[in-house]
């Protein structure tokens, strides 16, 4: 099999299975945890780890909120999981933050998930981390762009040769026609943000506990109002008619 399919064949069955990644994350970063192979990069706020697990949820906040603008302005069936389907597209998304960025979502993954790598405070884990990331999902996006390529055919080339595939370029932005939908957004991204507030307020919790220092209850609050919230969703999803949009 030549390299070109062979990537892709690779792409395609990693597609179906790029849940499982955070699983080896977590699993790998709570071994670290509870040996207490852990530092803090900054000895200037070595003292107070409340201050850089505050900083490190920010920027998980981020990689969510990067998902919820992309989910908010796509059509039906675009952008989705996929996971059994495989790779659907109806159309080329090339407007709102696709106008910057080839893979929004991914992109979205990557700095939720960084967060989380970040609060082991493991040099050395966090750059397995992004060697990981970089070399498990370089083949999902090879195959997906083999998709799209052969689906839309030149309006794909003439948008891939102007959008970078994984750094934003904001200077190409166009914004979308369509109308924001929070419907999509919480139907679609419930789970992430309760596996992420649920993660994050686990791994914190430890630390703290293993370092012999006070909980903080922020995280633990924050965690519990996500899974309130993800079963209210679910209730309304699977009961209700009120999250449904027949375009979206």
């Amino acid at each position: 099999m030549a390299l070109q399919e062979e990537f892709e064949a690779q792409g395609n069955w990693l597609f179906k299975y790029r849940s499982y990644i955070p699983i080896v994350l977590l699993l790998t970063g709570l071994a670290l945890i509870l040996s207490n192979q852990t530092t803090d990069f900054s000895s200037s706020v070595r003292g107070n780890t409340a201050v850089l697990a505050y900083i490190y949820y920010c920027i998980g906040l981020i990689g969510l909120l990067i998902r919820a603008y992309t989910i908010g302005y796509t059509p039906r069936n675009t952008s989705g999981r996929n996971t059994t389907a495989g790779q659907v597209a109806d159309q080329l998304n090339t407007t709102g933050i696709y106008s910057t960025v080839r893979h929004p979502l991914y992109l979205g993954n990557f700095i939720t998930w960084l967060a989380i790598a970040f609060l082991t405070g493991n040099f050395w884990y966090v750059l397995l981390f992004v060697l990981m990331y970089w070399l498990y999902y370089e083949r999902i996006m090879f195959a997906e762009e083999q998709f799209l390529r052969r689906k839309f055919g030149k309006d794909y080339l003439n948008w891939a040769e102007k959008v970078p595939a994984f750094i934003p370029n904001i200077r190409h932005f166009k914004k979308s026609p369509l109308r924001f939908s929070i419907k999509k957004v919480l139907r679609k991204e419930k789970n992430g943000v309760f596996a992420y507030m649920l993660v994050f307020a686990v791994f914190s919790g430890l630390k703290q506990m293993i370092n012999q220092q006070p909980t903080d209850v922020v995280f633990v609050i924050l965690a519990i109002l996500s899974g309130a919230a993800y079963v209210l969703l679910k209730i309304l999803k699977y009961k209700t008619s009120l999250l449904l949009e027949t375009d979206r």
